[in-house]
């Protein structure tokens, strides 16, 4: 990938990779490596200046924004460092939006049940900021869930958490992931976290720099 300007900056390179229904794959790297720029190209948020890009068969570059859109919804559960939750919403609403835009039956219910599977059957009336930071993040894991995606993409989902509780929250996402047989892409700094994938990848200065199968 090429940022414009006068001066053109390489930030991804070389890069060939794949990933089987239902594989667990770590992207790590250092911070300014390139993973969430890479995640952002796999997910169809950004699009290459080369090479392209398939999700399920399709190549992103022949959809337009919208229909890349309509690509992540039935497709792809995301979950971030930050939780990205709607402040003034409470764990129930969050986990709730996804199902009402997808005009999704029984929505209330399944929410419902959802929170409960994370531990948070006696939270869903508060709001992100009456939540710890651990609540937060198995509030998006329940919101990412929810919607029975074919990939989640992980982008250092323990990042913003202490260890404990972050042990926690990767204990959580791989139990679900397992139960809904889910691909599983997930970005980490983390070497102990990367293991527990079936294989990870390495970028180095926005290339491939090495590639195993994790023990």
């Amino acid at each position: 990938m090429v940022a414009s300007g006068a001066d053109r900056l390489t930030i991804l390179d070389d890069i060939h990779l794949a990933m089987q229904a239902g594989e667990s794959l770590a992207i790590l790297g250092a911070s300014g490596s390139g993973k969430s720029t890479l995640l952002g190209l796999l997910a169809g948020l950004d699009l290459p200046s080369a090479g392209r890009v398939l999700l399920d068969g399709t190549d992103l570059a022949g959809l337009d924004e919208d229909g890349r859109a309509r690509l992540r919804s039935r497709l792809l559960g995301f979950v971030f460092q930050s939780f990205q939750l709607l402040p003034a919403f409470t764990a129930l609403e969050n986990v709730l939006l996804p199902l009402e835009l997808a005009g999704r039956p029984g929505a209330a219910d399944a929410a419902r049940a959802m929170l409960e599977r994370v531990g948070l059957g006696r939270r869903l009336g508060h709001t992100p900021s009456q939540l710890s930071g651990g609540e937060q993040q198995r509030v998006a894991l329940a919101r990412a869930f929810v919607m029975a995606p074919r990939i989640l993409m992980a982008d250092e989902p323990t990042g913003n958490l202490d260890a404990a509780t972050g042990a926690g929250v990767i204990d959580l996402l791989f139990e679900l992931n397992a139960e809904h047989g889910t691909t599983l892409l997930l970005v980490t700094h983390d070497p102990a976290l990367a293991r527990r994938c079936g294989r990870s990848v390495e970028l180095s200065a926005g290339r491939l720099a090495a590639g195993r199968v994790a023990p």
